[in-house]
């Protein structure tokens, strides 16, 4: 029993990448509600990613795998969602192209330094990159639910480029991979050995 219960943060991070399937075939299956369930399966995620750690964390079954794991499912997850979206209000995408591949870009762009130097995904679970995947959130059910999107738009899109860059500035700066760093600032201790203080809600 005690085993199964170890498995329920890694069962949850798998619950994303199903969820990521569905967004694919929701969009070229039309059918009533469809934005509404597109929505659910949004907050689910958000749901499951925040009980995948506190679990863990809980159970004392955080490790660096399933820390890679979440992150990785993340990206499928909201990469999904997105591609979901913006194909179902394909206006709406073509007049806003050129940002949205800034930031899509800029995230392509953490991914390879961080697998240049150091062979490894990204798994630092940033604050901002947190508050970024927030206003996300809610700026898909507005463009979701209204087919358009304007200050909740712009809000995602800046802190979107404010946490690629500081991720980039991390992965730049770390001496070696490292997990849960909370922010840039907490770099210079990371790298000296120093102890820093973690949240025992976002960080392991």
């Amino acid at each position: 029993m005690k085993s199964f219960r170890n498995q329920i943060p890694f069962y949850l991070v798998y619950s994303r990448i199903v969820s990521a399937g569905l967004f694919i075939l929701f969009c070229f299956i039309e059918f009533p509600m469809r934005d509404q369930w597109i929505v659910a399966l949004m907050l689910g995620g958000i749901v499951s990613d925040f009980f995948d750690g506190v679990l863990a964390r809980k159970w004392g079954v955080s490790s660096e795998k399933l820390r890679i794991w979440d992150s990785n499912a993340d990206q499928v997850f909201w990469l999904s969602a997105i591609a979901c979206i913006f194909l179902i209000n394909a206006t709406f995408l073509k007049s806003n192209l050129i940002i949205i591949g800034v930031v899509i870009g800029l995230e392509a762009l953490t991914y390879l330094v961080s697998f240049v130097r150091f062979k490894k995904p990204i798994a630092t679970h940033s604050i901002l990159a947190k508050l970024w995947t927030a206003t996300l959130l809610l700026f898909l059910i507005d463009l979701c639910l209204n087919h358009e999107s304007f200050w909740l738009y712009w809000i995602c899109i800046g802190l979107g480029l404010v946490s690629r860059i500081e991720i980039l500035l991390k992965i730049l700066s770390l001496k070696k991979w490292t997990t849960d760093v909370p922010s840039f600032f907490h770099v210079r201790k990371i790298n000296r050995n120093i102890p820093i203080k973690k949240s025992k809600w976002f960080n392991s």
